[in-house]
């Protein structure tokens, strides 16, 4: 297959990034909430198929608007492949632990993408972890035992389920990290939804509930949010660094907790919040420490 006409890459336009990561984590924290909502009715399996094939017509649509059909035409198909199946097993884990979670729980838990990023930057990236962060990363994961608070009977799955969901998230970020530098955010968000849909479609003839018509709606509003929401994260880091959007996507447990009271009533206890500040802290500091290792490596090479 051919690349697409016009070239994509990687630009510098810190306001604009922040407008899109904003708006971004807005409409993915839509998403999540009504995904939850879905999950009591509906398999896993069911709401997967269903949201990820409406955004797959939400790609078609920005692939129109971007010029035609033939900007989806891509040169790294095994690459692509790699990264939709990871995004596919993040969603079902992530998804199945909504089942059980508060809202608010699973998103704080999620927040531990970035820990296990640095973590993965090791063995394949082959970056050196200094022993700072990797002393972050310990007291982040310490964050995630207040947020979890494991007892007597042990940690439950959901949350397991929760954090492995984040752990795929920084995978999946990890493998794609120089995708923007080639690829459109449209042609991504096209060959997620593809590889979903095509993996979960021949599980319906056992996990099929036809959907009551005011459910269809919530369908269509988690994939169209799903679509839309893909598209503004990747935009995001098509403009900014890392570093720049890092914390603005911590606003997510803003919305989490204002979702999880208005829809099921739940009010965060402490737990969430001391946990969820640990984690974010100790993210922040890891991103503080690689602009600073990168801005040293810089100034080296002048």
């Amino acid at each position: 297959m051919v690349a697409a006409a016009a070239p994509t890459g990687l630009r510098n336009a810190p306001g604009k990034a922040i407008i899109y990561m904003v708006a971004a984590v807005a409409v993915l924290s839509a998403m999540d909430a009504a995904a939850k909502w879905l999950t009591a009715h509906y398999s896993v399996w069911q709401i997967v198929f269903l949201t990820r094939a409406v955004t797959l017509g939400v790609a078609v649509v920005l692939a129109l608007r971007a010029g035609g059909l033939f900007t989806l035409a891509t040169r790294r198909p095994w690459l692509h492949f790699a990264r939709s199946v990871i995004a596919l097993a993040m969603v079902i884990t992530f998804v199945f632990a909504l089942r059980t979670l508060p809202l608010a729980e699973a998103i704080a838990i999620a927040f531990a993408s970035p820990l296990f990023m640095t973590a993965l930057s090791v063995p394949m990236l082959r970056e050196r972890v200094g022993p700072r962060r990797w002393t972050a990363v310990l007291v982040g994961f310490g964050g995630v035992l207040v947020i979890v608070q494991p007892g007597e009977s042990g940690v439950q799955w959901a949350a397991v389920l929760a954090l492995a969901s984040a752990a795929l998230y920084a995978l999946m970020l990890t493998i794609g990290r120089s995708m923007t530098a080639t690829e459109s955010s449209h042609t991504i968000v096209f060959y997620f939804a593809l590889v979903s849909v095509a993996a979960t479609g021949p599980l319906m003839p056992w996990t099929w509930v036809t959907p009551q018509p005011g459910h269809l709606v919530i369908f269509l509003f988690v994939g169209i949010c799903s679509g839309i929401g893909g598209f503004l994260m990747t935009q995001a880091f098509r403009y900014g660094e890392v570093s720049l959007l890092a914390p603005l996507e911590y606003t997510a447990l803003i919305w989490a907790a204002l979702y999880g009271f208005l829809l099921w009533g739940h009010i965060p206890g402490w737990p969430v919040f001391v946990g969820a500040a640990i984690v974010v802290a100790s993210s922040l500091y890891i991103a503080h420490r690689e602009a600073r290792i990168a801005r040293r490596g810089a100034k080296a090479c002048e």
